[in-house]
């Protein structure tokens, strides 16, 4: 059985409850009831279940919501991180560090941030996104993504040789941007007071 929708020329739609069967090598249709004048949510809901279907009141009884954390970005940001092989880049093999470092990337994307900021937004109690469920990070603090960025510093010829494996070939031709940033201050352990490409004066430079 089924439920089709007859158009009428200069009026409504009639609706109808068929039956349909092969009798002599042909398509015989029979119609069982006229169901016009039910409320078009009866209507559906007749149609969804002659045609297997399950008809339900709403869409709250029909779906449990677990989360409304926003997804799409991250699913977005990671599916382009992992088309071009950056987890494999940094860290050959799975490991906390990687998952650390590839959610502070995504995060810069999605929402650049202080460390701390960063690390709420990855935290699993402060998530403002999926990235913490998609990357299984769980527990973090900004002291989690500082120790990943030292671990990554001490990686960084190791990734850059990967990079060049991949990339590079005999004559390839390389272009890259130098970026001048400075501080403002008396004192930082990071960087040393003296001469700024861009002629800030007073400043210290990394």
């Amino acid at each position: 059985m089924y439920v089709p929708k007859i158009p009428n020329r200069n009026s409504k739609p009639t609706w109808l409850i068929r039956e349909s069967k092969w009798i002599n090598g042909k398509s015989v249709k029979t119609t069982l009831a006229n169901i016009t004048k039910l409320p078009m949510e009866t209507i559906e809901e007749f149609r969804i279940l002659l045609a297997g279907g399950t008809a339900v009141k709403s869409v709250k009884e029909a779906l449990t919501i677990r989360s409304n954390t926003p997804h799409g970005h991250v699913a977005a940001v990671l599916g382009m991180m992992n088309q071009l092989h950056l987890p494999e880049l940094i860290a050959p093999k799975n490991s906390r560090f990687r998952r650390l470092v590839l959610g502070m990337i995504a995060a810069r994307v999605i929402k650049p941030a202080s460390k701390l900021s960063t690390s709420a937004m990855l935290d699993v109690h402060t998530a403002s996104t999926t990235l913490n469920e998609e990357l299984g990070l769980k527990r973090v603090d900004e002291d989690d993504l500082y120790d990943a960025m030292d671990e990554l510093l001490k990686r960084k010829t190791n990734i850059e040789c990967r990079l060049a494996k991949r990339h590079l070939r005999q004559g390839s031709m390389v272009l890259y941007d130098v970026t001048s940033s400075y501080v403002e201050g008396e004192k930082n352990e990071w960087v040393a007071y003296g001469y700024n490409r861009d002629k800030k004066k007073g400043v210290y430079s990394d």
